[in-house]
């Protein structure tokens, strides 16, 4: 084993990319997309959660080639700031807690092979995978738990071949197939988890529903105030609803 000097370790590079252009169907970017924002906000709140999609994760300080980029992956007890890549030496040597790579064609011996290899030797507590096109796994949607330094299969509860569901001890969260398509569940309230994009506009749906019942309120005859008590708002936010039209 080569033991490398301080100053030849500073001199190796890390590179947050390795010079290739993605080359991800639009199905794969789709999930991959969903999955990282989904999740991202339902841990905003959290200081000490990192959440990030397709980025290098160097586990072996001083080698560069001991590299792994998931597709999606959460790690719990760091800071959750903006990184380049993820090195697990500058990290106090924390893992990934949940891992989930989105299988093709390209990927999915990978997948199931080399990168469970390497998940299993970095203590990933849970290694989901989910095949889009059902055509690699079956069921297109599954997940290992850690137990005992070896992975153990989760159970799936099966509705269909394309509709089923998993729970995530790790993240607290359901991950479901409906018809084929993923999403994440919260148990306690049954909510799917949005995108900024569908959280953007749901709250866009939200207000314009908000805005026509105010408008109807005036209408028949109340008060901006009348119709602020009522609606447990402002008047500064009724006026701002309706605009100049009251």
């Amino acid at each position: 084993m080569t033991i490398l000097t301080q100053a030849e370790q500073l001199e190796i590079e890390y590179p947050s990319s390795d010079g290739e252009p993605m080359a991800e169907s639009d199905i794969t970017r789709d999930y991959m997309t969903y999955s990282v924002e989904a999740v991202k906000l339902y841990f905003q709140e959290r200081s000490d959660v990192y959440v990030s999609a397709n980025s290098f994760i160097y586990y072996e300080q001083g080698n560069n080639q001991a590299v792994v980029a998931p597709d999606i992956y959460v790690v719990f007890g760091v800071a959750n700031r903006k990184r380049d890549n993820y090195k697990v030496w500058e990290e106090g040597g924390i893992t990934p807690n949940f891992v989930l790579e989105i299988t093709s064609e390209t990927t999915h011996t990978k997948d199931q092979e080399t990168k469970r290899e390497i998940y299993l030797a970095l203590g990933v507590r849970e290694y989901f995978q989910y095949d889009p096109s059902g055509d690699y796994l079956n069921p297109i949607l599954q997940g290992v738990r850690l137990i005992n330094n070896q992975y153990e299969p989760i159970a799936a509860n099966n509705i269909a071949f394309d509709t089923l569901w998993l729970f995530s001890e790790v993240l607290g969260l359901e991950l479901h197939l409906i018809s084929g398509e993923l999403r994440f569940r919260v148990p306690e309230t049954g909510e799917f988890l949005k995108t900024h994009k569908e959280e953007k506009l749901g709250r866009v749906a939200a207000e314009s529903t908000l805005r026509q019942l105010v408008t109807q309120l005036l209408n028949s005859g109340m008060s901006l105030e009348q119709v602020a008590q009522m609606m447990n708002l402002s008047t500064v936010e009724v006026r701002r609803l309706v605009g100049e039209n009251f």
